[in-house]
């Protein structure tokens, strides 16, 4: 991805401080991005920008490329004329600092959007951007499901059902201003995003976006496309989903439930969906991280009715055939899970850097590949992922012996890298563990903040295989991005030569 030393932040916009009850495009994602560059950073990673469903999952979207109307940025709509300051109220749109009420987001956010519509003139550019039809299908299927009352559109009416040219049609042509309302949220996020990105490329900072390995089922790709993209029947009902296998954590594995793709149908096209995915993120983001990259060589295969992984079958996928056109892309390779002889033979094949996890390196094995000794410059190293337990659950929830072996771990890992650890709280181990990710010979380092900040298990952002509230609604506050933290990251990154 690059040979130069640097560091990065794993925040997503969801998590940043706002008044309007979830992140948004607006003045603290700017002044997020001062924090970041006065620090010495070089590298905002965010979970991936698609509008939520099921779950408020970012991984399970209604569009695989459609964009998060909820974090458009209200007080710049003011400004642009489209909304009034009293018409904001924020009550409506939050009642925790700290959590995201995606409730709210979704009757008072959209409700507002809707106004700034109804007040919006468009022009050439509008009119251009909806010609050129990026976000169309998006729009007719939004425009569909709100007709349905948001139902999933296996429970739409014919002959909406079955995705139909001559029905769309049909159908943006008597509800124009419901299709041309969704093309604007797309719009407008743009046009904040662009700006936002604009502003971190001339302070220094390259954003890194997140693309998830599958769609949802009630997503307007699985609707429209059918067995073109998937594994579906005529009617488009499932005939297998994804998961992972049972493991010494999970005897049932987990039944991630997603549609998996028709790799043969899609290797007639020369992979073009999934290159046209990818190329459009690069219009988003500077460097990009691909969820469950393991998937690409093999993936767990399950029966569709089955309620568990268990009987599952690995199927081959694409391996390295579908990257060979774009192996220059900064593109980093999520390798976690189950590594085999061929995630490595891909891995090495397309040369993009992986990923290594420091709250998996300490167990007393030596031979540990997530310890920071036995790494080499081609990984992106963590302390952890959206996915993990924060650093300092992990470690309150060792036991007294497994304690014992992680601080005998850090403190070996620390003199063979010059470091000197401190391993008396739990706050001490986790700064000692940030410490030696950022002295790692990784070439990027990525430290989520709630690690920074030493957080507990209350900072979690998800806790796969759940559906809860506490699940990617995490936010954090204005003072957590101190000026004490900023000397901190900028000292150590000095120091490792990072800055």
């Amino acid at each position: 991805m690059t040979s130069d030393r640097n560091f990065g932040i794993l925040l997503p916009v969801s998590s940043l401080p706002s008044g309007e009850g979830i992140g948004t495009l607006g003045k603290e994602a700017y002044g997020f991005i001062d924090f970041l560059a006065q620090s010495g950073g070089k590298v905002w990673q965010v979970l991936p920008l698609n509008p939520t469903n099921y779950g408020d999952s970012p991984y399970q979207s209604a569009s695989s490329d459609a964009l998060n109307y909820y974090f458009i940025d209200l007080q710049t709509l003011i400004k642009d004329g489209l909304l009034k300051k009293s018409e904001i109220v924020l009550e409506e749109l939050s009642d925790n600092p700290l959590r995201v009420n995606y409730g709210k987001q979704f009757t008072k956010k959209l409700e507002l959007l809707k106004k700034a519509f109804s007040r919006f003139e468009g022009g050439k550019e509008f009119d251009d951007f909806v010609k050129r039809g990026e976000y169309s299908d998006f729009a007719v299927f939004m425009a569909i499901k709100q007709k349905f009352n948001h139902v999933a559109w296996t429970e739409w009416e014919e002959p909406f059902r079955i995705y139909d040219e001559s029905t769309v049609a049909n159908f943006v042509k008597e509800n124009k201003n419901e299709y041309l309302f969704w093309q604007f949220t797309q719009f407008i996020f743009l046009k904040q995003w662009n700006a936002l990105k604009s502003y971190a490329s001339s302070k220094g900072v390259a954003i890194m976006g997140d693309i998830p390995l599958y769609v949802a089922y009630d997503s307007v790709e699985v609707w429209k496309y059918g067995g073109e993209l998937f594994k579906v029947d005529e009617n488009r009902r499932l005939k297998s989903v994804a998961g992972c296998p049972p493991d010494g954590f999970t005897a049932d594995g987990q039944l991630w439930g997603n549609p998996v793709y028709n790799w043969e149908r899609m290797r007639e096209s020369g992979f073009k969906w999934w290159k046209e995915r990818i190329e459009k993120c690069f219009k988003l983001f500077d460097i990009l991280r691909i969820d469950h990259f393991r998937g690409f060589d093999r993936y767990w295969e399950v029966p569709a009715g089955d309620s568990t992984a268990r009987y599952g079958l690995w199927e081959d996928g694409p391996k390295e055939e579908l990257f060979k056109d774009i192996l220059d892309y900064k593109i980093v390779a999520e390798d976690l899970g189950i590594i085999d002889d061929g995630v490595r033979r891909l891995m090495k094949n397309v040369g993009y850097p992986g990923m290594k996890v420091l709250e998996f390196a300490f167990d007393g094995d030596p031979t540990n590949e997530h310890k920071p000794s036995n790494y080499t410059e081609n990984f992106v190293c963590y302390t952890g992922t959206h996915d993990n337990m924060p650093l300092k659950q992990y470690i309150d929830d060792l036991s007294e012996e497994e304690r014992e072996r992680f601080i005998s771990d850090v403190e070996k890992e620390s003199k063979l890298l010059d470091i000197t650890p401190s391993t008396k709280t739990s706050k001490d181990l986790c700064q000692s563990v940030v410490n030696l990710a950022f002295a790692s010979k990784a070439n990027t380092v990525i430290i989520p903040l709630w690690d920074l900040l030493a957080l507990g298990g209350e900072a979690r952002i998800n806790k796969p295989s759940t559906v809860s509230d506490s699940n990617w609604s995490r936010r954090f506050l204005k003072e957590d991005f101190s000026k004490e933290l900023s000397e901190y990251l900028k000292k150590v990154s000095q120091r490792s030569k990072r800055a």
